[in-house]
């Protein structure tokens, strides 16, 4: 799961009759996207908006299969944090995880009480790291809904921006499209970068090698 809130688009924004913001919950499994738009993103929007949303998620999901031992489950959450050079401290008895919870790396997504919260309905929160956020998906696919839902419009209520935003996603989710980590696209341009011949150090590139040609053995070079 994939989650980020108060996304200030430029594209979403109506003056001077106040500013839309789209909240999104992405799973990457199915490509269902959650989008609820809202005139103003603080934590007492975001936090009851992700608890209700959350609920309905593991209401969805299947049981665990295999009941582990506590320390089978303390030892499954802890093998979520290895690598992590900031880890969240778990609580003494944990459940059964259930979900993996992707966020910014944002103040108020690390608050005591909802981070606890998550904790005890199975939800482990990581977190991407400064400067990362195009590591979380939920960054990736709210631009779909704001560039399908507001490009070449000329909204005047912050409201109609709203109701454009939900709207489109509401038809993502009968056709959504998959994303990939390295897909095609990232295929594609691994094969045009082995088609260029880099410049030294430089960002410049050739469409042919610049090697020096090797000198015939009867030819002599002059400087």
């Amino acid at each position: 799961m994939a989650t980020r809130g108060g996304a200030r688009s430029p594209a979403a924004r109506v003056r001077p009759r106040g500013t839309a913001e789209p909240l999104t919950l992405f799973h990457p499994a199915d490509e269902e996207l959650r989008c609820k738009g809202v005139t103003g993103c603080t934590d007492r929007v975001l936090h009851p908006w992700l608890k209700e949303e959350l609920a309905a998620v593991l209401e969805s999901l299947p049981e665990p299969g295999v009941a582990l031992s506590p320390e089978q489950d303390r030892a499954l959450w802890e093998s979520r944090q290895e690598g992590l050079t900031e880890k969240v401290t778990l609580l003494a008895e944990l459940p059964p995880l259930r979900v993996l919870l992707a966020q910014g790396n944002l103040a108020g997504h690390k608050t005591p009480e909802p981070v606890v919260g998550l904790f005890e309905h199975g939800v482990m929160p990581l977190y991407t790291p400064l400067g990362g956020s195009q590591l979380n998906m939920a960054e990736s696919v709210q631009r779909i809904p704001a560039r399908r839902g507001l490009e070449g419009q000329h909204p005047t209520r912050a409201q109609q921006v709203i109701e454009w935003l939900e709207a489109v996603a509401r038809a993502w989710n009968r056709g959504p499209t998959p994303f990939e980590w390295g897909g095609k696209r990232k295929a594609r341009r691994e094969r045009a970068r082995q088609r260029r011949y880099a410049l030294a150090g430089s960002a410049a590139h050739t469409r042919r090698s610049l090697r020096p040609r090797r000198a015939r053995p009867n030819e002599r070079l002059c400087a």
